[in-house]
């Protein structure tokens, strides 16, 4: 018999699916196992439960999961929740040193970390001359650390933070603690305006949900033990669920620097849209077919214990979806491909006498303006705004562009070949004359990277109906489109954005580096602001690593020892990632992993990361990505940024984008790593990377 006979709740927490990850697959069989024994019968009848006299917190329990591993749960009246998991010693320290209490000033549940001394708290110090650092929270009262969730046995500990001990001091402290405290040191002086309301539920307090939840039934326990470390998919941040659950007037977006989980808010978005309108049919999707992938196994994944809602959500890129809808309305359709495309521009401009314009500047001037805005006559060409092309050309000079342009639609329209973007526009054409339309509400992830013809396409299958379009994005990560206005089109997100500003997959150190990639605040055409100081990550890690080698075969050998070396303590190979810039640059990945001894796959647009194998790939295919250790190479001068990009820029502007979209696809690799982060180059290193350092 068990401790405790009368029926209860069970609760499970973060901390408990943290250590379960960490266990060996054949523990983790055992541990669930057990877990659902619990689920069945809290109150463990025939099972061997152990009371942990030494623990400071006498509701501490063990549960036998095997001869060596052992269950920390914490048992009350009303409750059993699942704590911990870990080899036999490792799990009663764990227990020893913490208690579950309810914050007196917040109302919270948190887990407080027992310290008997300061001294007890290990932190570095890094002080440069005899001056000590001054304590960050010196005068600030103990009602305002209170307020910010500091637990009372840590009031000491705090105020003597310094900037040298703040971030080691972090991981000992609840997590909206932490959040509050880095965000107060780097100069947001209201912290507390996000702050969520007392209550006097201590599990129901929106900063415990993002740490305890309350499991209904088993298929609940199932989900969050299946994936443990996809946290996200039981546990969400205080900011995430109100940009989750908000009811939006007209077209929101949802904002935030690499690694805040804009793409979480995304899945759980349309998750919370299905279950709040049973009769509405949801579109999720992005820009390409690999993101979609993803998106689609993560929401497989969520939703696994509620099919009726999974049945709902269509995920799909938006090509795709553009494919398919225009073929049930319109028939079958020939889209031309970028080869027919440039080859029809090619005969037209041969056809043009005394033409005075590079081939580059016809592809773009079709892709980014004609084509993209559907510009169907001389009129409409001449007189549209240059969308912020500094290209300043005479009404002659776009006389003679317009006859190369008018000529190429005439070509593709004799070959029976349409472009993707007249589909678009067809469509949304379709449903702004009254068409229904085949969704209700549109999600979009990584937003900052569709184009003109999806945006009115997805403007017409949804505008400005209530909840109707979602957007999850950050512009320094925009790599393949360039900038346009989406008021213009009749998306206006004003007063329905939220940015995002905690950051979980990324260290401090390694956020920080990358970070010197991009401006602190970046602006769309709109003037929508995404001000990216601010952001924080909750978690400490080794400083990221620059390393300029002589030569190639020099690159090769340093990333080689970096890669041994993780391997040798621990970091497995799928949790490594290598990045180059272009696919004439992979044969300095493959050898790179080969020195190390370790076998590699190479992604490519379908395939994602595989257990015993380093992934290595173009940076363009990091997106959507994250592993423990990345090493960026070949970030050479002449490679990043890429000179043909440079070359082929048609003029100023376009140029300017391309230092632009260059300098975030750096910004995307590094921020694939969670806590290693190694960047080379082989002879003279990228003036991106000289930035990284300074």
């Amino acid at each position: 018999m068990g401790p405790y006979d009368m029926p209860m709740t069970l609760v499970i927490s973060d901390t408990f699916t943290d250590s379960l990850a960490r266990l060996t697959g054949d523990e983790q069989k055992l541990a669930k196992t057990t877990a659902f024994d619990l689920q069945l019968d809290p109150s463990g009848s025939g099972m061997s439960f152990h009371k942990l006299d030494r623990a400071r917190d006498k509701r501490f329990w063990s549960v036998r999961v095997s001869s060596d591993v052992r269950l920390i749960v914490h048992r009350s009246e009303a409750s059993l929740m699942l704590c911990y998991v870990d080899h036999h010693e490792a799990a009663y320290r764990w227990a020893e040193r913490r208690k579950l209490e309810t914050h007196p000033t917040t109302g919270a549940a948190q887990f407080v970390e027992v310290v008997e001394r300061v001294e007890e708290v290990k932190v570095p110090q890094y002080v440069e001359g005899p001056e000590p650092r001054p304590a960050l929270f010196a005068d600030v009262t103990d009602a305002t650390l209170l307020g910010y969730g500091v637990p009372p046995d840590w009031l000491a500990q705090v105020r003597a933070a310094t900037e040298d001990t703040l971030l080691d001091l972090a991981g000992h402290l609840p997590g909206e603690t932490a959040e509050h405290l880095l965000r107060l040191a780097t100069g947001d002086v209201q912290p507390l305006g996000e702050a969520p309301l007392p209550t006097t539920d201590p599990l129901g307090h929106p900063d415990a949900q993002r740490r305890f939840r309350v499991i209904a039934n088993a298929e609940e326990l199932q989900a969050a033990l299946e994936y443990p470390w996809e946290k996200w998919m039981v546990f969400l941040h205080p900011t995430q669920r109100a940009c989750v659950e908000r009811t939006y007037s007209g077209p929101a977006r949802v904002a935030g620097s690499a690694g805040t989980g804009k793409t979480i808010v995304a899945i759980h978005r349309a998750a919370h849209l299905a279950r709040e309108c049973p009769d509405a049919r949801i579109l999720l999707t992005t820009f390409s077919e690999p993101l979609a992938n993803a998106l689609e196994v993560k929401l497989r994944r969520l939703l696994s214990a509620e099919p009726r809602a999974a049945e709902r959500i269509e995920v799909c890129a938006l090509d795709a979806v553009c494919d398919r809808l225009a073929g049930r309305v319109f028939g079958p359709v020939r889209v031309a491909s970028r080869d027919e495309i440039e080859s029809a521009l090619e005969d037209a401009a041969r056809e043009v006498a005394g033409l005075r314009f590079s081939a580059a500047f016809l592809r773009s001037e079709w892709t980014e303006v004609v084509d993209a805005w559907q510009l169907a006559t001389w009129d409409a060409y001449r007189d549209v705004a240059r969308l912020g092309r500094k290209s300043r050309l005479p009404e002659s000079r776009r006389r003679e562009l317009w006859d190369v342009f008018d000529r190429t639609r005439a070509r593709l329209a004799a070959n029976g070949l349409v472009t993707r973007a007249d589909l678009y526009t067809r469509l949304a054409d379709d449903y702004n004359s009254g068409a229904p339309p085949p969704y209700e509400c549109a999600v979009v992830d990584e937003a900052q990277d569709i184009g003109v013809p999806q945006l009115r396409f997805l403007a017409a299958l949804a505008g400005n109906r209530p909840n109707g379009l979602f957007f999850a994005g950050d512009l320094g990560q925009r790599i393949f489109q360039t900038p346009f206005s989406w008021k213009v089109l009749g998306v206006d997100v004003r007063g329905r954005s939220s940015t995002l500003r905690v950051n979980y997959r990324t260290s401090h150190q390694i956020r920080v580096q990358a970070d010197r990639l991009l401006e602190p605040s970046l602006r769309d055409v709109d003037g929508n602001e995404e001000d990216r100081r601010g952001t924080v990550s909750v978690f400490n890690g080794p400083a990221p690593s620059i390393a300029v080698a002589a030569t190639t075969f020099e690159e090769m050998q340093k990333v080689g020892e970096w890669l041994f070396g993780l391997a040798a303590h621990g970091v497995e190979p799928h949790e490594m990632g290598v990045f180059v810039r272009s696919y004439a640059e992979m044969d300095r990945a493959r050898a790179a992993v080969e020195a190390a001894k370790l076998t590699y796959r190479v992604l490519d647009d379908g395939v994602e990361t595989k257990p015993g194998h380093v992934s290595i790939g173009t940076m363009h295919l990091a997106k959507g990505l994250e592993f423990r250790a990345v090493a960026v190479m070949a970030c050479d001068g002449a490679v990043v940024p890429l000179q043909a990009r440079i070359e082929s820029a048609a003029d100023e502007s376009e140029l300017e984008d391309v230092y632009n979209t260059e300098r975030h696809l750096l910004y995307v690799a590094c921020t694939r790593a969670r806590d290693h982060l190694l960047v080379t180059s082989a002879g003279d290193a990228s003036e991106f990377v000289d930035d990284m350092r300074t």
